[in-house]
């Protein structure tokens, strides 16, 4: 990988999931002086990393934690059903925070805010999605955007599909990955065969701290560099295969199961909002980012390889 261009000075980066932790890694990896705040605490140990339990709803608390960074980076991942109770506060401490030290305002968003589309999603594509968690996102993006066409701050925002990786937030994560180690069967939401974006959050925070350094990044949204989509069976099958394993059988979750289940859990409930990721062609276009700063998608064999063995080495220590 290219060396990342690093502005001086202290960079702030907000939550400790799969994103802010992989961006606080990169950052200190490369020279920089890193607080990772969280409202935990916790986070990755480096020399370089000083992790500080704070609540990002409040500016106050963000400027006790760093004073005075170079960019903050907003990295959190609200509960999934709290987000319009959880993110408008936290977003009004971002921008206060911006406004107060002067740091670029790096923001991790995600491809709702374009709703249903039948191409490929550029960055010009209209937010004209109408559930109520893309308005959430919508608002969020307008309000920053408006801060930083009226000279208050400067900000720029990175958009990712679904992410590929270990743990809870991704759809091949822990749901998927120990029954597909042991052979046995997995069931998926959606049209098992149509095409769909995966991005890695390693990739989201390399292409985050780019944009954040770059004047050329601010002022506007970018995709995430990613691989070219792939359907959920043949992911399946890429993982089987890392693990030397014939691919298991694989089936969809019935519709009616899905409604039945959304009336008692609440999580699902919320993914009726975008069903629409899952049951047709979901395509992100990422050539504005590839072409302006360069940067290529780990790749895909990396990243399925990566998914296999951080399982694999879980269950080793398991056992």
């Amino acid at each position: 990988m290219t060396a990342l261009p690093i502005l001086a000075g202290t960079h702030l980066v907000v939550g400790a999931g799969e994103v802010g932790s992989a961006t606080a890694t990169l950052l200190a990896d490369s020279g920089a002086d890193v607080v990772l705040v969280s409202r935990s605490g916790r986070g990755p140990i480096h020399p370089a990393i000083r992790r500080v339990a704070a609540d990002a709803s409040r500016a106050s608390a963000l400027l006790a934690a760093a004073p005075d960074a170079v960019v903050v980076y907003n990295c959190v991942n609200p509960v999934y059903t709290r987000w319009e109770q959880d993110w408008p506060p936290m977003a009004e401490a971002f921008l206060a925070y911006a406004e107060r030290t002067g740091a670029v305002l790096a923001v991790v968003s995600n491809l709702y805010g374009y709703g249903p589309v039948d191409v490929p999603m550029t960055e010009d594509l209209p937010l004209a999605a109408t559930g109520h968690k893309a308005a959430v996102r919508i608002a969020m993006w307008r309000d920053q955007l408006a801060a930083h066409q009226s000279g208050r701050i400067r900000m720029t925002e990175v958009r990712g599909s679904d992410y590929l990786c270990p743990g809870v937030q991704s759809m091949f994560g822990d749901r998927v990955m120990p029954r597909l180690l042991t052979g046995r069967g997995v069931q998926l939401i959606g049209d098992l065969d149509a095409p769909h974006t995966w991005t890695t959050p390693a990739d989201v925070a390399r292409t985050l701290i780019t944009v954040a350094a770059d004047p050329r990044g601010h002022g506007r949204a970018w995709h995430v560099p990613s691989n070219a989509p792939r359907s959920q069976r043949q992911v399946v099958a890429d993982l089987a295969a890392a693990a030397g394993m014939t691919p298991p059988k694989v089936s969809a979750v019935p519709g009616a199961v899905l409604r039945a289940l959304s009336v008692v859990q609440p999580m699902l409930r919320e993914l009726r909002e975008t069903d629409y990721q899952r049951t047709r062609p979901y395509v992100l276009d990422d050539s504005a980012a590839r072409t302006t700063f360069g940067p290529a998608p780990t790749p895909w064999d990396e990243v399925i390889a990566g998914q296999v063995a951080a399982y694999q080495d879980s269950a080793t220590r398991v056992a």
